[in-house]
């Protein structure tokens, strides 16, 4: 039987086009729990200013941390190099290896034809197309839940998916991996590599892309199992 301590902080980290309101409803749960859950701001500016943002909540703890992603956040908890991490959770997340961009785990495989054409704005900026919310960003979700992402939207900066990463924590750390076998925006087969390249603790489950948001029991039982 698993024991979990909770004196565990948990550090839910959103990804791009979302903020920490998207982790909503694993964090209710996770709290009733007893455990301490701080959502990280990340500024969507560059690889290196999310992990520093990351970096300075994680500041505010005591004791172990549990670190879960979720997306493009999965290259941010893996950039960490804090001591007190225990443990890794990606949640239908990219994972670069040292010397890989984001861009470059992205799109290694032939993209889902409903996911939507991104590209930079004039200040540099990918924003999410309306549409696409209801089509591949969350395709399982509620009326309400798609009109709350749309209006939370936060943009991902082109500098995020491609500087380069450092040296992976995920290399010394254990690692959880939940497979959305459903997800539009990052195709199962590059979920799949990724988390057999960790050598992650995988869950597979017919998901979409952010089941934090759709299928939030699933997600905490996966950081619960990381917890314990």
């Amino acid at each position: 039987m698993n024991v979990v301590s909770k004196s565990v902080t948990i550090v839910v980290v959103h990804g791009a086009w979302a903020d920490g309101s998207s982790w909503g409803a694993v964090i209710r749960p996770l709290l009733a729990k007893g455990f301490r859950v701080i959502a990280a701001p990340l500024p969507l500016t560059s690889l290196s200013d999310d992990v520093k943002a990351l970096e300075r909540v994680i500041s505010r703890t005591t004791g172990s941390v549990v670190l879960a992603s979720h997306a493009y956040a999965g290259a941010v908890i893996s950039a960490c190099r804090d001591a007190r991490v225990k443990s890794l959770v990606y949640i239908t997340s990219l994972t670069p290896a040292e010397g890989e961009t984001v861009g470059d785990v992205f799109y290694r495989e032939k993209p889902h034809p409903l996911a939507p054409q991104l590209a930079p704005d004039e200040s540099g900026f990918i924003w999410m197309p309306d549409e696409s919310f209801e089509s591949a960003f969350a395709q399982n979700a509620t009326a309400e839940q798609i009109g709350l992402l749309n209006a939370t939207q936060r943009p991902l900066a082109l500098a995020c998916i491609q500087e380069r990463s450092p040296r992976p924590l995920w290399i010394e750390k254990p690692s959880w991996y939940l497979i959305a076998e459903e997800d539009r925006m990052i195709p199962v087969a590059t979920q799949r590599y990724l988390a057999l390249r960790m050598k992650a603790r995988v869950r597979t489950e017919r998901l979409d892309h952010t089941p934090l948001v759709t299928a939030p029991q699933s997600v905490v039982e996966v950081i619960l199992e990381a917890a314990s």
